[in-house]
């Protein structure tokens, strides 16, 4: 996932959220955003997706988001 120099846009936010429902556990990367920026585009992503920031390294942002499986 890549959050580009527009930031967070609503259609960032749903590809996140449709990635995070896919593999509860994705990379984002945000090279065009100042180290500032890209803390808090990490932070609003997870605050949006109602996931958790996992690791953060240089631009990378790890994010982690825990779905019940149902039980048979």
């Amino acid at each position: 996932m890549l959050i580009g120099a527009k930031g967070l846009t609503p259609e960032v936010v749903a590809e996140i959220a449709l990635a995070l429902k896919a593999h509860e556990l994705i990379k984002v990367r945000a090279p065009a955003l100042d180290r500032h920026q890209r803390a808090e585009v990490f932070k609003e992503a997870c605050l949006k997706t109602d996931c958790e920031l996992v690791q953060e390294i240089g631009k990378v942002a790890v994010l982690y988001k825990k779905w019940d499986t149902p039980t048979p």
